[in-house]
């Protein structure tokens, strides 16, 4: 053990050195491993991996995408793979990616992923493929700062902190008010436990701690990376815990991380995650989106609020009382501006709001200087230049009013959240600049080829796609859906031609679909009511209701709802429940985990929510036979990002319907879809309730080749039939 060191705080704590990662092993050792006898291709050790698996089999599908990952690292060419659910992708990208030399960057969207990779598939395949390398391969999670426990914080943390947390706005806080005292003693225990914690974690990574602390008490205890002086200025620099998971990444095989971190990564010039030559971004439909969250700033006046606290020290009165009404404008401001983008420009109250607040920000910061060394107290300084400067660059952003900027206010429905928000009109260019450059991507996802071609979200993950001429299968499927024509006109025809996606190209990428080892026709029926009134009205409709009540009643519970809006979830399970006996489980009345558990639990259960459920839940078995889908899942008129991008395309002769808002819903739709098939043996049936995705002439195909090949049927009849015989079972 290293030496103990004592903070002004009082906090004492061990000093261990950096742990490698998984399996240490140092860069020389593996270097060396590697350089003694030929080493095995990514075929081998896909083979050794998925024979360690309790009933593995070689899929082909599998062993296509290992092969094409191998052959993309070598000719530095990019990738785009479609590997539908039950391809076994993760082993398909995880062994050739022990073939490169150096750390391979795995990015994933989901928490759910990421445990997966960590606490599963590495290991297992670690366990694997040693005998072949000669060595255990190593891994190691990369976060961002803000997980890991930060030791100069705790060591400055107490629960009087009122520039953190103690004085919150009255605005910020449900139902307005400060922290009554029992708050406060809750608080003191959470920091006390953090405390404790800190002594004997090895990482200080939050997901560790166990039972967890809420979000309020971990702001106290972490530092977010743009307020972080660095380890050099830091007294706890030595000892930092996100500094020794960055040491570990940098030695290790494999690295995962997910798409907010990456996408950090490029807008700070890729100098977080470490140097690798191949990165693989798996649920590669949801990056562009993180991307564009993170090129996201707003302006909030609790946000204001508290900077201005916790600089005042810092500065003379007068230039504190400057911020002070900045951020009283910007509430004014925000109260008298509808929630919606703003189409015409920042509306007066809140121009002279974020000039006023760009002055401030600045004479603080001139006021402040630089941040040196021999400064009494250098992390609090630095926290407060950070968040000014954050200030000052997001009000400077919305004064320039960009074209290529979209801003709005967002408001939600209890009053306690006002801000004004801005965010790039697409991130395409950044991709295009900031994702391929000295590097081979391989970007996977279940939902990648749309409409029955990978050009949409090749543009989209800022690739140059050229139109292609359209496949034979696809050519064939468009004959069949001309005007007038259903894809199905009678019951039992398969929803495409092929299992697999013709491939497209590009400059510098190419792309492959490497299908399932399911057999959608026979596993499963995709339903669409046809019959049903073209919805008009926010909520269910009656007619909607019924057909859905039906379903429901044919199978006897065993049913996902993934429906549009809550309200329309709220009135489906106040129906069930007034029509039938089946236990109705509604998103939002109990804790999703618990939720999604009663569902596999209870065979008769149905589990009724909106967007998050469409594809966080995967419930394999019986306990899941029909999927229900109440509308097709464009996006609302009020989302500013979405409806912005689509004016863009309208204003330059397009249609920004079909290249935005149908897009959008495929991948929603393919998403929600996939619910349903989880494993080889699963049957059931997916009903949408939308007549519009028969009927549509013009995006109903679109939509119905973006989804997996199921039995296609608008007759009710047979929906029920099928279903009727499934509760027979």
């Amino acid at each position: 053990m290293g030496s103990a060191r004592v903070g002004c705080g009082g906090y004492r704590r061990t000093v261990t050195p950096p742990r490698t990662a998984t399996g240490s092993a140092t860069p020389s050792a593996r270097a060396g491993s590697r350089r003694r006898g030929a080493r095995p291709s990514g075929a081998e050790l896909l083979a050794a991996a998925v024979g360690a698996v309790p009933g593995g089999a070689a899929r082909p599908g599998q062993q296509e995408m290992t092969t094409a990952i191998e052959e993309c690292v070598t000719t530095g060419e990019h990738l785009l793979v479609q590997a539908g659910t039950g391809t076994g992708k993760s082993l398909a990208y995880l062994a050739p990616a022990l073939t490169v030399d150096g750390p391979v960057v795995v990015s994933t969207a989901t928490l759910a992923l990421q445990s997966q990779l960590v606490d599963h598939d590495l290991p297992r395949m670690a366990d694997a493929v040693e005998p072949l390398l000669g060595r255990r391969p190593t891994f190691a999670v990369l976060k961002g700062r803000h997980h890991y426990l930060c030791l100069a914080r705790l060591d400055n943390s107490t629960a009087e902190e009122p520039e953190d947390t103690l004085f919150d706005a009255p605005a910020a806080r449900p139902g307005g008010g400060t922290k009554w005292l029992g708050e406060a003693g809750r608080m003191g225990k959470q920091i006390e436990r953090l405390r404790d914690w800190a002594e004997r974690t090895a990482t200080g990574d939050r997901d560790e701690l166990d039972p967890g602390v809420d979000d309020q008490a971990w702001r106290l205890v972490s530092m977010p990376a743009r307020e972080c002086v660095g380890a050099t200025r830091c007294p706890f620099g030595a000892e930092c815990f996100a500094e020794a998971s960055r040491a570990r990444a940098r030695e290790a095989d494999i690295v995962v991380t997910n798409h907010s971190l990456l996408a950090v990564d490029m807008l700070a010039d890729r100098h977080i995650v470490p140097p690798h030559k191949l990165l693989i971004v798996d649920e590669a439909h949801e990056l562009a989106d993180r991307v564009s969250s993170a090129a996201q700033a707003e302006l909030v006046p609790e946000l204001i609020d508290r900077s201005t606290r916790r600089a005042r020290p810092l500065l003379r009165p007068e230039t504190a009382e400057a911020l002070t009404a900045a951020g009283d404008a910007l509430a004014v401001g925000l109260a008298e501006t509808p929630a919606g983008r703003l189409t015409a420009g920042l509306p007066t109250p809140l121009r002279e709001a974020c000039t006023l607040l760009d002055a401030a920000t600045r004479a603080a910061l001139d006021a402040i200087g630089e941040v040196k060394s021999d400064d009494p107290d250098p992390v609090r300084k630095q926290q407060a230049k950070a968040v000014l400067d954050e200030l000052s660059t997001t009000a400077q952003r919305l004064l320039e009013e960009a074209d290529h900027d979209v801003a709005w206010v967002e408001k939600n429905d209890s009053g306690s959240r006002r801000a004004l928000v801005v965010a790039p009109l697409s991130v395409a260019g950044t991709l295009a600049t900031h994702l391929y450059d000295e590097r081979t991507v391989v970007a996977t996802s279940a939902t990648l080829a749309l409409g029955g071609r990978f050009d949409t979200v090749a543009r989209a993950l800022g690739l140059d796609a050229p139109p292609v001429p359209a496949s034979p299968a696809a050519a064939s499927l468009a004959a069949r859906t001309g005007p007038g024509r259903p894809a199905a006109e009678t019951p039992g025809r398969r929803l495409a031609d092929a299992a697999t996606v013709p491939a497209t190209e590009g400059p510098g990428w190419r792309s492959l679909d490497v299908g399932s080892p399911f057999d959608y026709a026979r596993q499963g029926i995709l339903y669409v009511a046809a019959h049903l009134p073209r919805p008009s009205v926010s909520g269910l409709p009656e007619a909607a209701g019924e057909e859905l009540l039906a379903l429901v009643e044919a199978l006897g519970g065993r049913t996902l709802g993934l429906f549009s809006s809550r309200r329309a979830a709220q009135q489906a399970a106040e129906l069930l429940r007034a029509r039938t006996d089946l236990p109705v489980l509604l998103q939002g009345e109990e804790a999703l985990p618990l939720l999604v558990r009663r569902f596999r639990e209870e065979r008769s259960s149905c589990l009724f929510g909106v967007m998050s459920l469409w594809q966080g839940v995967d419930v394999p078995g019986d306990a899941c036979q029909l999927v229900v889908i109440d509308r097709l899942p464009f996006p609302r008129p009020d989302e500013p990002l979405a409806a912005a991008r689509a004016a863009a395309v309208d204003a330059g002769g397009g249609s920004g319907f079909a290249a935005v808002s149908v897009p959008i819903a495929a991948v929603r739709l393919a998403q929600g879809v996939g619910r349903l098939i989880r494993a080889t043996g699963d049957r059931g049936v997916v009903a949408v309730l939308d007549s519009r995705l028969e009927t549509a002439r013009g995006y109903g195909p679109f939509l119905r080749r973006s989804l997996p090949p199921f039995w296609y049927t608008t007759r009710p009849e047979v929906a029920r039939g099928a279903l009727q015989r499934l509760a027979g079972t």
